[in-house]
């Protein structure tokens, strides 16, 4: 049986779920409302302030499913009581990063700079502090969203191994190699 279906979803106060009839998990928070399309074959029930997800049978198909949904239902109550937060760290000489509303403007060493329209689930922030690397911070109530619009932020400009420039998370660690050795 699956270890991560198998445990129960601690719920906090102030947060309801709520399944619809065809298997439509919405969960409401005080940060916000997430809903999300379950396969009908799974059963959500709520017991004794938990929520429990269970499969009908023990095939491949339905075996799947069940740590998968469970983890999501728990990243969903986690989202609207907490909600997520990621920090993006710029790093290189000139590299820069701007945000007005849902608008991100980097300058990453292009020609250019690149313009970034953010959807509206996301909350955007870019510091720039003396004799520190520029930082852009994204949060949501969204794991899925957050980690897929910070990844794209990544994208544009990969940590190289050399020097280490690049846009990295800023947890991340960028393995180094060594440069050319000097000649004779």
């Amino acid at each position: 049986m699956s270890r991560i279906g198998k445990k129960l979803i601690p719920v906090s106060k102030g947060v309801t779920l709520t399944v619809s009839a065809n298997n439509e998990v919405s969960v409401k928070g005080p940060k916000g409302e997430l809903k999300l399309a379950v396969d009908r074959d799974i059963k959500i029930e709520e017991k004794d302030g938990n929520i429990e997800v269970s499969r009908p049978t023990e095939q491949i198909r339905h075996r799947a499913m069940h740590g998968l949904y469970r983890s999501l239902i728990a990243n969903m109550v986690t989202g609207v009581t907490e909600g997520y937060k990621r920090t993006l760290e710029l790093v290189g000489v000139g590299y820069r990063a701007t945000v007005t509303g849902q608008e991100i403007d980097l300058a990453l060493g292009y020609s250019h700079n690149i313009i970034l329209q953010l959807p509206k689930e996301i909350t955007a922030t870019a510091t720039a502090e003396k004799g520190k690397n520029p930082t852009i911070t994204l949060e949501s109530i969204d794991k899925q969203l957050i980690g897929q619009v910070a990844a794209k932020l990544r994208s544009l400009r990969k940590p190289e191994p050399y020097k280490g420039k690049g846009v990295r998370y800023q947890d991340e660690i960028v393995r180094r190699k060594a440069g050319k050795s000097a000649g004779k």
